[in-house]
């Protein structure tokens, strides 16, 4: 994310996430799993994909994950990157990463239901949907609780 566009997300989500499973930053989640033996290829195509211009992206509406809250993220140009990456990555992708994912920047989760019912109607009580910055691409080893950055590349374009 941008940085002013990263400081208000991740804002929220320390104010809103529950503290013991705020194991990550605000982010912008495009696969769950890829195996660590390909991280090479991922970083050489995360990479190129980084040498052109930063996806176009809107924050669209504030929608419920169930038990959690997130703003949806419109970015048909971020949504063919990853088309790219899944396509290169067939076979290897687990069942939850194959299929479309709803791109989201998470606020909250694993909470009561009705906690996340309430976020979400006062976080809609003032949203308006905006243009929201990406400006880069990043895996990360995940460690059983912190989350070890494997690589990361800015948008060059």
């Amino acid at each position: 994310m941008g940085a002013a566009d990263f400081a208000w997300a991740d804002g929220l989500r320390r104010a809103h996430f529950p503290p013991e499973r705020n194991v990550l930053a605000a982010h912008i989640t495009l696969f769950h799993h890829l195996p660590p033996s390909v991280l090479g290829e991922v970083g050489d195509r995360l990479k190129a994909l980084c040498r052109g211009p930063a996806p176009a992206a809107r924050l669209s509406e504030v929608m419920m994950l169930g038990r959690g809250v997130a703003y949806r993220i419109d970015s048909p140009e971020l949504s063919a990157m990853r088309d790219e990456l899944a396509e290169a990555f067939t076979g290897l992708l687990t069942p939850q990463d194959q299929a479309r994912p709803r791109l989201h920047v998470t606020v909250q989760n694993k909470v009561a239901p009705a906690q996340a019912k309430a976020l979400a109607e006062q976080l809609r009580a003032d949203f308006v949907p905006r243009p929201f910055a990406i400006a880069g691409l990043a895996a990360w080893h995940y460690r059983g609780g912190p989350w070890e950055l494997a690589m990361k590349a800015s948008f060059r374009g």
